[in-house]
């Protein structure tokens, strides 16, 4: 169920508020619409899994910071995030978006998803309290140059989850986040191609921060277990979306590569590449221009892997 134009307004009414209880009578005056219709409309709200607490007094957001509704981005940001109380995946509804015109560098987000995936079509557990979005990308680019938007995706998660909480998170070829050997977020991308050129490409993106993924079946962390604390799942996407963007504007391949390299565990590790085809170990020595790893095995030879799972060992 998507929040209809009344209950936005509702929302917004409640979010400028930031946390102070309003009453049913303002609410109603604001919206024009009755108090039992107010109630009727809240009670839904709850239902799609917003907290609102309700008092004698009026009602109140519990956590106005952790909305993500597309008028608490302002502006600049809001007029490209699509947001959905749940879906089966995100990577689904942003290529039903992307082929109905939604434009370069929308955001698909999404609090819950039931049917989330991962790499080679795995299970991806995406309970509420995460932050799961897809975002729709389409880029003046041939697809053979369609990697690189991995790459500044996971640079820019990576900086900005240290920037905002002082972590030491780093990227595991090619695109996990990864903080004390535990997984923090993982990426997704696919693509559609029109003659030579990207259609677009869709690349999702699921970061556990509120959620507790310590049940899922790989070792995996969140923000909230690390800092024993919630935190904005907003701001971490706001500040996200904005460097990516900034990054992304002029695409510049050395200088993503260069960066990314300084924030990965994976150079330097000994390593397990499986492919669907076969599986190669070796000490993991660089990471090309185009996005390969450079693997030294262990008779010598010098390998370059294009894609794979990569274990650190």
């Amino acid at each position: 169920m998507r929040v209809n134009q009344t209950q936005t307004k509702i929302l917004i009414a409640l979010f400028n508020a930031r946390g102070k209880t309003l009453s049913g009578v303002k609410i109603s005056e604001e919206t024009g619409i009755s108090r039992v219709a107010v109630w009727k409309h809240i009670k839904a709200l709850k239902v799609s899994g917003i907290a609102i607490d309700s008092h004698p007094k009026g009602y109140a957001l519990t956590d106005h910071e952790d909305l993500l509704h597309p008028f608490c981005f302002g502006p600049d940001l809001g007029d490209r995030i699509f947001h959905f109380p749940e879906v089966e995946t995100t990577m689904d509804t942003a290529k039903t978006l992307a082929r109905e015109g939604a434009p370069h560098m929308s955001c698909c987000v999404a609090e819950h998803q039931t049917r989330g995936r991962g790499r080679l079509n795995r299970e991806w557990v995406s309970s509420r309290g995460g932050l799961w979005f897809t975002l729709i990308l389409k880029p003046d680019l041939p697809p053979p140059m369609g990697y690189i938007y991995n790459f500044a995706a996971s640079l820019c998660l990576c900086r900005t989850l240290n920037r905002l909480f002082d972590l030491d998170t780093q990227v595991k070829w090619p695109n996990d986040l990864m903080q004390n050997g535990s997984k923090l977020s993982g990426l997704l991308s696919e693509m559609e191609t029109q003659a030579d050129m990207i259609h677009f490409l869709v690349m999702g993106m699921g970061i556990n921060i509120n959620n507790d993924p310590s049940n899922a079946a790989f070792q995996a962390t969140s923000i909230k277990n690390i800092l024993g604390r919630s935190v904005s799942r907003r701001m971490v996407l706001a500040e996200f979306l904005t460097e990516f963007t900034d990054i992304t504007r002029e695409i510049d391949i050395p200088d993503i590569m260069a960066q990314w390299r300084k924030h990965t565990s994976t150079i330097g590790s000994r390593v397990r590449v499986e492919t669907l085809n076969t599986t190669i170990e070796g000490k993991a020595v660089g990471v090309d221009d185009s996005g390969g790893l450079i693997l030294e095995t262990d008779n010598g030879q010098i390998e370059t892997v294009i894609y794979g799972d990569c274990f650190h060992r």
